[in-house]
């Protein structure tokens, strides 16, 4: 008895492989032997479904390792874009520090130099207003 794979199409194909080659056996004036070639032929039916199914199988296999060197590659090409992004936000926080250091100090600068110059005046105001008295 002939058993049938999961695939309609592919039974269809076995089994008019299977009627075929039993008929062209098949002496009708050998009644004996036409036994043993329907279960030869059933045998041969059996080994070409198991070795669409092997093969079936290994290309599901194939498919399936192709896939995940895919997604390994898409991974690392993400992960690597996300590294390049952090090191360039990164890198612009420290030019961003060092800039806000060399204004703060050129302020800091500008305010001495300022009251450098004012000092005298304030310190000359501050003693006329200490000795002078008042009425």
């Amino acid at each position: 008895m002939l058993q049938y794979c999961i695939n309609p199409c592919n039974c269809v194909l076995i089994h008019r492989l299977v009627c075929v080659k039993i008929e062209k056996r098949m002496d009708p004036s050998r009644g004996h032997g036409s036994i043993q070639m329907l279960l030869t032929a059933e045998n041969e039916a059996q080994q070409i479904v198991t070795a669409a199914k092997n093969l079936k199988m290994s290309r599901l296999k194939q498919a399936k390792e192709e896939a995940e060197r895919e997604v390994m590659n898409y991974r690392s090409q993400m992960e690597a874009e996300y590294q390049n992004s952090i090191t360039e936000s990164s890198g612009s926080s420290d030019s961003t520090v060092k800039r806000l250091e060399s204004e703060t100090e050129t302020k800091i600068q500008s305010l001495k130099e300022r009251a450098s110059r004012v000092s005298p005046g304030v310190v000359k105001m501050l003693i006329n207003h200490i000795t002078n008295v008042r009425a």
